[in-house]
């Protein structure tokens, strides 16, 4: 992975404009600022979301309030209550 110089600054989350995905189930909404090989987002699922697809990309999850059950393809399942952090390198997330 490339080394990231990124300058000390603040995000303002309430500024940012949310978009809206549709799951295989639910929605989510996303807030996201990117870097030069990082992207940051703020995610809101609905009750019931299930994505219609498989990330191969790294993930840092941080909830932040209520839970998530994330899922490895196939492999694992974790459920994240409000405080947890999940980490997953990039690739790790596919069945392999």
């Amino acid at each position: 992975m490339n080394n990231v110089n990124i300058p000390l600054q603040s995000i303002n989350w309430t500024k940012m404009p949310k978009v809206e995905y549709q799951g295989e189930t639910g929605i989510v909404t996303w807030k996201t600022t990117e870097f030069n090989g990082l992207r940051l987002r703020i995610v809101e699922y609905s009750a019931g979301y299930k994505a219609g697809h498989w990330c191969q990309k790294g993930h840092i999850v941080h909830c932040i309030e209520g839970e998530v059950i994330n899922e490895l393809e196939g492999k694992e399942f974790s459920l994240l209550q409000q405080g947890m952090t999940d980490i997953v390198s990039d690739d790790l997330s596919l069945n392999q």
